[in-house]
C-alpha cells in the first residue's frame, strides 16, 4: 500500500520509505565504503535514483527493501570501479583471535578500522554478501533479490568470501607468529 502511495507521490508515503530504508542503506554503505560522507552520498542517489523510477513509472512493483538496496548495490559497485581502494599488506591486517570463525570476528569487531581492511581484501561481491549476510542478518533469498543474482551464486559468494578471510586470518597469524 505504501508503495502505491509513493507511486503518486504522496509525500508521507515516500517520508515514510526514507525514514524506514534511509539508516539500513546508510549503514551498508558505511560498511562497505568505511567513509560517512561516501555512504551518505550514496544513500542520498538510493533515493534519487528510486524517485527519478518512479517518475518513469519504472520502480518496483514489490520488494522495495531489496530494489533499494540494489540500487544501492549498483553505485557502490560503480563507486569501486571509478576509485580502485589501496591494498592493504596482509601485514598491516591485525585481526584477533584467528581461531574464531571469519563471520563472528566481523560481528564482533564491526566498527573497527582493521575490519574494514580485511574486508578490503575480498571481491566486490564477496564483501557486500558478507556485509549483508553477517552485518545486516538477511537470508540468503533476500540478498538474491538486492544482488539480482541466484540464491545459488550468492551461497558461492558467501562461502568464497569466509574462505577468503580465514586465510586472510591465517596469514596474519602466521605474521605475527
Amino acid at each position: 500500500m505504501i508503495l502505491e502511495q509513493a507511486k503518486r507521490f504522496d509525500a508521507q508515503a515516500l517520508e515514510e520509505i526514507f525514514d524506514r530504508y534511509s539508516p539500513g542503506i546508510f549503514r551498508y554503505a558505511y560498511r562497505l565504503l568505511g567513509d560517512t560522507e561516501i555512504a551518505r552520498e550514496c544513500m542520498a542517489e538510493t533515493f534519487s535514483r528510486f524517485l527519478t523510477a518512479l517518475k518513469r513509472e519504472s520502480g518496483p512493483d514489490n520488494y522495495l527493501q531489496a530494489y533499494l538496496y540494489r540500487i544501492a548495490h549498483n553505485w557502490i559497485t560503480d563507486y569501486y570501479r571509478r576509485k580502485i581502494p589501496p591494498a592493504v599488506p596482509l601485514d598491516k591486517v591485525n585481526l584477533t583471535d584467528s581461531t574464531t570463525e571469519p563471520h563472528q570476528v566481523m560481528v564482533d569487531h564491526l566498527s573497527s578500522q582493521q575490519l574494514r581492511e580485511a574486508l578490503s581484501l575480498l571481491t566486490a561481491d564477496q564483501r557486500q554478501v558478507i556485509v549483508l549476510k553477517y552485518i545486516e542478518e538477511w537470508e540468503n533469498n533476500a540478498i538474491s533479490m538486492a544482488l539480482n543474482r541466484p540464491v545459488g551464486a550468492i551461497k558461492a559468494l558467501q562461502h568464497r568470501g569466509l574462505e577468503a578471510l580465514r586465510r586472510i586470518l591465517n596469514r596474519h597469524k602466521d605474521f605475527d607468529g
